[in-house]
């Protein structure tokens, strides 16, 4: 059984992450999805156990101390963890997976070496652009969005270290480009994984040509 690929997905808050990611699992549903653990509130409409596990502070140290976590960070003062367990497990069963995580969990997973991944970077056309979008969600305040403005120049200067970035300007566009990648990343990694023999040309005998 062939071993599954590991999809790293990182952009600023705004970039439009979330709605790639799900446009992407409905025209790719083989795909594998980790979901993540956190400490922050639920938002209207969110699932747990869908969109994320919601659990306590101190149940999230809980599950560090036993090193349950394969990547962690703190963003906007609440944690975010990806369990080692729930990826390794379907990329055991030949799954590929989608991690969605910051560059803070990214640089985690590319500096341990422990799972070989391919990382894709949703950048926003400009600041501007992205200043207007988290100000038309109408879900935060001024100063939050100062905060995940700050925050996107730090991660966008990461940006650089992953394998693939895709510039959201269109947002069709960017999810044909992302599932691009996909596809061809699963194409080449999954003839690598599986040992099967690349194409060869049958070299003709030169008295046939």
């Amino acid at each position: 059984m062939k071993h599954g690929a590991l999809f790293i997905i990182s952009a600023p808050s705004g970039a439009g992450k979330t709605t790639i990611l799900k446009k992407i699992m409905a025209a790719l549903p083989a795909l594998g999805f980790s979901v993540s653990h956190t400490t922050r509130q639920a938002r209207t409409g969110e699932i747990d156990g869908t969109d994320y596990h919601f659990v306590t502070r101190s149940y999230f140290q809980e599950m560090l101390q036993a090193q349950a976590f394969l990547e962690w960070a703190e963003v906007h003062d609440n944690f975010y963890g990806t369990s080692r367990k729930s990826v390794t497990d379907q990329l055991n069963a030949g799954v590929d997976v989608l991690l969605d995580i910051d560059v803070q969990g990214a640089r985690q997973v590319r500096e341990s070496m422990e799972i070989p991944s391919i990382s894709i970077f949703i950048a926003p056309p400009s600041l501007d652009a992205l200043r207007n979008r988290l100000t038309g969600r109408a879900t935060d305040s001024p100063e939050t969005i100062r905060l995940r403005l700050h925050n996107a120049i730090t991660e966008m200067a990461d940006m650089h270290r992953y394998d693939h970035i895709i510039v959201n300007d269109v947002l069709d566009e960017a999810i044909e480009m992302v599932k691009a990648v996909i596809l061809a990343e699963r194409s080449r990694s999954g003839r690598l994984r599986s040992g099967a023999p690349l194409p060869v040309l049958i070299e003709a005998n030169a008295n046939d040509v």
